[in-house]
């Protein structure tokens, strides 16, 4: 059973072997098949029209299968490699060793916002963007220029305390725990982190920064705090809703794995605490 652990505590072993299957996975062009299927979602994905991936009570199924994709992906590469994830709770400044030179690089130069350290750095030659939403074919960064805070482990808290999965009109304006994840509504969580970034995380091709994995794999696992804290809560809606994944309905692009197929994670992997 692979275990998720908290990046802050990977090893350097496993931080090399992270980004090495990472840079695998983008030299053989998997990877920007990956940005590819997520900027088509969230570019067709709206409030009053059929929506899979974002703005959605799929929101959070529909990552977690995207996730796990991914991290079969990279084990095809290194058999030990699992996702870590990014509390950015915690680790919230660009100093954090999260944007080492030895992991995912650092921020943006002022000029362009080009990274200019780290493995995916342009410079280096191995992490040329090709899907993008213009012609510069680097990694762009501006942390806490569209924001200036992270979210606090106390907004966190106050979402985890909402006891509804979802709700009517089960879009960005439901008033329900996967909306105010989502951070349409109420602190902005999922949404602001992306907002912080700058860059291409602020977009749709937003996979193309590595840490976009290491931020929904912490969006995954506050999923998992609320189930615990919500037994009897569940996914919504059920059955018989227009335009969404109801719990028994296949999501695109798979069409064999469905919400319900999403909810135990610990078929697939377990978090390290």
């Amino acid at each position: 059973m692979a275990v998720r652990k908290n990046q802050a505590s990977l090893t350097a072993t496993e931080k090399r072997n992270f980004v090495n299957a990472l840079l695998e996975l983008k030299k053989s062009g998997r990877y920007d098949g990956l940005v590819r299927t997520h900027n088509q979602f969230i570019m067709s994905d709206t409030d009053n029209g059929d929506r899979v991936g974002h703005r959605s009570p799929s929101f959070l199924p529909w990552h977690r299968q995207f996730l796990i994709q991914f991290e079969k992906e990279l084990q095809t590469v290194d058999a030990s490699v699992t996702l870590p994830y990014w509390d950015w709770t915690v680790d919230r400044t660009t100093t954090a060793s999260i944007w080492g030179a030895d992991f995912l690089g650092g921020n943006g130069r002022p000029r362009d916002a080009q990274v200019t350290t780290g493995p995916f750095a342009y410079s280096g030659g191995k992490w040329t963007v090709t899907v993008n939403v213009d012609s510069r074919p680097y990694l762009q960064r501006e942390m806490g220029a569209g924001v200036a805070q992270l979210p606090t482990r106390a907004e966190v808290d106050s979402v985890l305390a909402m006891a509804t999965y979802d709700m009517a009109p089960w879009n960005s304006s439901s008033n329900g725990f996967r909306n105010h994840l989502e951070g349409w509504r109420g602190v902005n969580l999922h949404n602001r982190v992306h907002v912080w970034m700058g860059g291409q995380m602020s977009s749709g091709v937003s996979p193309n920064d590595p840490v976009f994995w290491l931020h929904h794999c912490f969006i995954d696992k506050l999923w998992t705090e609320w189930q615990r804290a919500h037994p009897t809560s569940t996914y919504l809606p059920a059955a018989g809703t227009a335009n969404v994944v109801d719990l028994g309905d296949t999501m695109r692009p798979w069409n064999n794995v469905t919400p319900a197929d999403m909810l135990d994670h610990t078929r697939f992997y377990t978090y390290d605490r």
